[in-house]
């Protein structure tokens, strides 16, 4: 199978829109468009269609582009169904066990709530690679905006059950401020002394730190790594409160 083309849309101040092309198919996807005009940009500069929007929760930054990008372009909405409510643009609801593609690439809707009350991630196992929205950061977790810390526990643990080698996108550049919060936490583990090194270097020259992998998260994100609930929740607290 023909690899899936992906491509990183910076918007805001430290978004990531995510566009997905499948050439075989020849359609395209964009998860989180909180924005439509960088990713109209996008598909002009690519000389792709949209063919669908992919919602992983229903915050502004993430489903702010949904109704523009429907009207420019006649595609479809996917969102979480348990946000069906605050996703008014919507034309298709997904949850647990739910599959959505893109050409032949098939993509399993996981449910991961604690950031928003109905969040998901879509996995695609085959091609080794998951979108997860503001759950999973690189060296990081979503704030508990909605949800409980036995919520992300469980979250975590969903995640972290995905192969090593699965790539992660997510949807903000916030590895510098998360390693630093790590190095906090575990100040003992020399895989986060070593990662905070390369993402100062990265951040330093303009690069984007993202997509990470389940292996490097496994090895320095404290959230991840966090034996208990209550540990998860100790972290999530302090890095609330913690310096940017």
């Amino acid at each position: 199978m023909t690899a899936l083309r992906i491509v990183r849309i910076p918007a805001f101040t430290d978004n990531y829109i995510w566009l997905v092309h499948d050439a075989v198919s020849r359609e395209t996807i964009v998860v989180d468009p909180g924005a439509a005009e960088p990713v109209l940009a996008a598909l002009a500069e690519q000389g792709w269609q949209l063919s669908a929007i992919w919602n992983t929760h229903w915050h502004p930054d993430h489903t702010g582009g949904n109704a523009a990008l429907k009207a420019a372009t006649g595609c479809t909405v996917i969102a979480p169904a348990a946000e069906a409510a605050k996703i008014p643009t919507a034309d298709r609801l997904v949850g647990d066990g739910d599959s959505v593609a893109i050409g032949g690439h098939v993509a399993a809707v996981l449910e991961v709530p604690a950031h928003t009350a109905g969040h998901i991630a879509y996995h695609f196992s085959e091609d080794g690679l998951v979108f997860v929205g503001d759950t999973l950061f690189a060296m990081g977790c979503g704030r508990l905006f909605e949800g409980t810390p036995a919520q992300m526990f469980a979250a975590m643990r969903r995640l972290e059950s995905l192969p090593d080698e699965t790539q992660v996108y997510c949807a903000h550049e916030y590895t510098l401020g998360n390693a630093r919060y790590a190095a906090v936490a575990e100040p003992d583990n020399p895989a986060i002394a070593a990662r905070l090194a390369e993402v100062e270097r990265l951040r330093a020259d303009g690069q984007a730190t993202v997509p990470t992998t389940i292996a490097a998260e496994r090895s320095t994100n404290p959230f991840l790594r966090a034996s208990t609930v209550e540990i998860l929740g100790e972290r999530r607290a302090a890095k609330d409160t913690f310096p940017s």
